[in-house]
């Protein structure tokens, strides 16, 4: 991701942030979603990659009782296998560590078998499931944590 970066995300990204969001999901968030999370709440902590002024990937999360609670994460399908979820997942961890974290978590679809195995690669052990969490199919989430 040489030349590429990471900034607080802006309404100004949020174009490009739906495009990948429901190129990427089949349940994606609203916009106004968005809109609620970079401007209203105030425990929400969202960043964007960056190639030149092209968003290409997201993550977003909530700090919440000590604990870091990643609610996004999507890159662009151009832009994937190149690293950059990594680097996200980097910067929003060193970041709530900077805010006194000291553990995170998520919930994916248990049918996600690259998040789940980039969550692993990262440090995030799965500790159990929510049935039925996905409204719209149904579908189990695998609860996964990281301390640090």
């Amino acid at each position: 991701m040489t030349g590429n970066r990471i900034v607080p995300m802006a309404i100004t990204h949020l174009e490009r942030v739906m495009e990948i969001e429901k190129d990427s999901f089949s349940d994606p968030w609203s916009r106004g979603s968005f809109v609620s999370e970079i401007t209203e709440n105030p425990y929400a902590v969202y960043f964007v990659a960056l190639e030149g002024e092209l968003v290409i990937a997201y993550i977003g999360g909530w700090l919440l009782t000590g604990e870091l609670h990643i609610t996004n994460l999507a890159v662009d399908k151009d832009y994937r296998r190149r690293g950059i979820a990594e680097r996200l997942i980097e910067k929003i961890l060193l970041y709530s560590s900077n805010k006194g974290i000291k553990a995170a978590t998520l919930e994916v679809r248990v049918s996600n078998i690259s998040a789940i195995n980039l969550y692993k690669k990262m440090g995030f052990i799965p500790v159990g499931s929510r049935p039925g969490y996905y409204l719209n199919n149904n579908e189990d989430a695998l609860i996964m944590w990281k301390k640090y």
